[in-house]
């Protein structure tokens, strides 16, 4: 790859999986009834919308889950892995590898979210530990439900909580694991660079 198209791959690829996150943190903004009138749910609300309110009119929502934003994120990150083929000189994929190449990416922006939600927290909580920034409260809302059920079970100690370190390291193992399924350890083969 020369360096034009390789600088053209990479713009593609950090717009297209930023936009990715932004569509799974409006998701999962939902999901925790963030509040919305925070300046960053705003940003995401705003960025999502000229997709995600024309979506919802053919994908309505069920059991509480927006599956409008389900659907939204699957299409960019399909999007996303099939275009990134197209700028390394592959045609168009076969159905069963774009799925698991998008499926992989889906996992994959999901955990970076919560990655950087834990590394934010403990940046903060050691820097400025009574920090009322609109964005620390949203990443706070987000990583609630994963550390929860952790705090009852490792309650926090002479007033240092460890469940953020012990669901940092469950996160890390999962993926981990993830990444070592055998028909994911093949996608990442055959798509390489692309994911």
């Amino acid at each position: 790859m020369d360096v034009l198209l390789q600088i053209v791959f990479q713009l593609i690829k950090l717009f297209t999986t930023l936009y990715l996150a932004v569509v799974i943190l409006r998701f999962l903004l939902q999901q925790v009834r963030a509040d919305f009138y925070n300046p960053l749910s705003q940003f995401i609300v705003k960025a999502t919308n000229p997709i995600l309110l024309p979506l919802r009119k053919f994908i309505p929502g069920f059991f509480g889950l927006d599956f409008a934003s389900i659907a939204l994120a699957f299409f960019v990150a399909m999007f996303t892995v099939q275009i990134l083929a197209f700028v390394v000189g592959a045609s168009l994929l076969p159905i069963s590898v774009l799925l698991a190449g998008t499926l992989y990416k889906l996992v994959a922006v999901l955990f970076y979210i919560y990655f950087f939600a834990f590394l934010l927290i403990f940046i903060v909580s050691w820097v400025a530990p009574h920090s009322h920034n609109p964005a620390f409260s949203l990443v706070m809302s987000i990583t609630e439900p994963v550390l929860a059920p952790i705090r009852k079970l490792i309650p926090p100690l002479g007033g240092l909580d460890f469940s953020l370190m012990f669901g940092g390291l469950a996160m890390w193992i999962l993926f981990t694991i993830f990444e070592n399924i055998t028909f994911i350890t093949r996608i990442k083969v055959i798509l390489g660079p692309v994911l």
